[in-house]
């Protein structure tokens, strides 16, 4: 009970609720303190002391500090979770707008801000896993930096750490399959196959029977597996496939477009306004020692979040909807990046084995990519071992879409630690959402160009700026 887990990316809005899953997790886990790190250090401050509140109100024993450094952080933890967000929210906002303005939707992890946060993303998340190789040689590093998929092959790929991606956009839909079934999900078993961002549900079986064709004849469960209406069901039913949310903006890219314009704007840029209310409210409460009102705030903060999730792209709605909100405690729902990343960590201390939907080396589990690639499939996860299981090929229907984004990611991997734009314009031509070479060129001036109102760049790490020809 003496493990330290470490968290870069401390100061940013999920930290408090990772913190809480690791604090209802310590047995499990063997943890006994949890350290901060994150170079805003006043958001940071501001997170660890909402940290406290939640662990003191749960009645825990988690130890919280803020590090002055990431060094601070990693030296010596068992564990280092990984959560940036280079550039910063207002980074997002930025290049999701310089997506809508060019003709693509606007989103974080896809299309051209997607190509914009890697390539920002990969050398910061190398500096900092070079860190651990340093300084925590024997820690897993737990990815929750998007383009999760993408980062976590560069990594593999240019260092030594141990390392597992996750996500929880995968163990949402299996979630989602089982209530609208009826079924605990213990008794459901997903086939699912895919990338980060860009997967598929085959088959479902409940308590060893198929029913996959009782979820794709029936309108009524299928409207109940996402939040809000992405997919035709007739386009469902003709894959064979139950996409995974983000496929939304590869089938859908001129609805989630016309919606975005319609709306006027991007998530990020109403993530931006969320996050600006909650810290400054959370500034008040927690200076004046309220601690549980701080917690209540935070709370509210995930319901509004978390319920508007892709009403802007899917329904032209909005963050700012009124009962847009969800009902529910956000600490104890049975989905999330907390619950995902405290699974996949009672499971490597040997406590708590398990089978897990994780972004890992493929190792010849799905013979369609090379085995260093990395895949988003379930995974036999145990003490300090994570071994995929063996799936079959990839359908014909998505086939050639994996194999395209697979190539983008590489490209763009390559891009970031050459810092050449000739490179990055690559990337941009190979991405099927994307996939034209003339408006490249503008795309990234846009992205990498942009300057705040107070004359800043809102990029930051090796590219801002510009891209050398």
């Amino acid at each position: 009970m003496d493990r330290k887990i470490a968290l870069i990316g401390g100061g940013g809005v999920r930290a408090p609720l990772v913190i809480f899953g690791v604090d209802e997790a310590t047995e499990a886990l063997g943890a006994a303190e949890m350290v901060l790190y994150d170079p805003d250090q006043e958001r940071l401050a501001v997170m660890v002391e909402l940290g406290k509140a939640i662990v003191a109100k749960s009645g825990g024993s988690l130890r919280l500090r803020a590090a002055t450094s990431a060094e601070d952080a990693i030296e010596g933890a068992h564990f280092v979770l990984n959560s940036i967000r280079v550039g910063g929210i207002a980074g997002r906002a930025a290049d999701e707008r310089a997506a809508i303005d060019h003709g693509y939707p606007g989103q974080e992890t896809t299309g051209p801000a997607g190509v914009a946060m890697a390539l920002r993303t990969v050398p910061a998340a190398l500096e900092q896993a070079r860190l651990v190789e340093r300084l925590s040689p024997d820690a897993w590093l737990v990815n929750f930096t998007n383009p999760a998929g993408l980062i976590t092959q560069a990594v593999t790929r240019h260092s030594r750490v141990k390392m597992v991606g996750i996500c929880d956009t995968p163990t949402e839909l299996f979630h989602n399959i089982a209530k609208a079934l009826g079924e605990p999900l213990s008794d459901v078993q997903c086939d699912y196959v895919g990338l980060n961002h860009l997967g598929w549900v085959r088959g479902v079986r409940v308590r060893g029977q198929d029913v996959m064709d009782t979820l794709l004849t029936s309108d009524e469960l299928l409207r109940q597996l996402y939040l809000a209406p992405l997919f035709d069901f007739n386009m469902i039913r003709s894959l064979r496939l139950i996409p995974t949310e983000y496929l939304f903006f590869y089938y859908e890219r001129r609805r989630a477009l016309h919606n975005q314009l319609q709306q006027g704007g991007s998530r990020g840029a109403e993530i931006q306004q969320l996050n600006q209310v909650l810290i400054d409210t959370l500034k008040s409460r927690l200076t004046a020692g309220d601690g549980d009102g701080a917690v209540a705030t935070y709370a509210a903060y995930l319901n509004q979040r978390s319920g508007s999730y892709m009403k802007l792209e899917a329904e032209g709605g909005s963050a700012f909807d009124p009962d847009v909100s969800l009902q529910v405690d956000p600490f104890r729902t049975a989905t999330g990046y907390h619950r995902i990343a405290i699974d996949v960590m009672s499971a490597l201390t040997g406590a708590k084995p398990a089978t897990i939907v994780v972004n890992t080396r493929n190792r010849g589990a799905l013979p369609d990519l090379p085995d260093d690639d990395i895949v988003e499939t379930a995974a036999r996860i145990s003490l300090d071992s994570i071994v995929p299981e063996p799936i079959a090929p990839l359908p014909d229907e998505v086939r050639g879409l994996v194999h395209a984004v697979k190539a983008y990611e590489r490209a763009a991997i390559d891009a970031a630690l050459a810092n050449v734009r000739l490179t990055a314009r690559k990337a941009l031509l190979i991405h099927p959402a994307i996939g034209e070479w003339s408006p490249s060129e503008a795309l990234l001036h846009n992205m990498f160009g942009t300057i705040d109102a107070d004359g800043e760049c809102l990029c930051q790490g090796p590219m801002h700026g510009h891209l050398h020809a």
